[in-house]
């Protein structure tokens, strides 16, 4: 979905893929915007959206060990946690929340992109929230208290 999303906000800015050069993208390109939030929400490990409980669980489960290489996989997948939402919160800001950096030509006719993608988009951010959800049981274990 964030690849997709990054070749709809590439297209939509002529074919620029320096973040460096976006910027004020929110209000010209509002569904890639909110696409992009939801993956990247869900990228990072964010409560109740799909990455959460793959990410959480593997990081229980390696603190959970008590061994020496549970804490060294825990303080890595921690670190690299970490390292994920400061991208992604730098890729968000920098694409869309900052002030336009670009060339007034190109970002006054930035605009969402066809429809095909759009939906394909849609579609994706669907199990992007639910699928999490609907698939911890299957993940964690059937009436598991962890």
């Amino acid at each position: 979905m964030l690849f997709l999303g990054a070749g709809s906000i590439i297209h939509a800015v002529a074919d620029e893929q320096d973040m460096r050069k976006m910027g004020g993208l929110k209000k010209l390109v509002p569904f890639t915007y909110s696409m992009m939030v939801i993956g990247s929400l869900a990228l990072i490990g964010f409560p109740f959206l799909t990455g959460f409980y793959s990410k959480d669980v593997i990081l229980e489960i390696a603190f959970g060990k008590y061994t020496l290489e549970g804490h060294f996989s825990y303080i890595l997948g921690s670190v690299g946690a970490f390292l994920t939402a400061f991208y992604s919160t730098r890729l968000l800001y920098l694409t869309f929340l900052s002030s336009p950096n670009g060339h007034r030509a190109v970002i006054s006719t930035a605009y969402d992109s066809s429809y095909q993608i759009t939906i394909s988009l849609f579609l994706l951010g669907i199990p992007s929230v639910l699928m999490g959800f609907y698939t911890k049981d299957m993940i964690i274990g059937f009436g598991s208290d962890f």
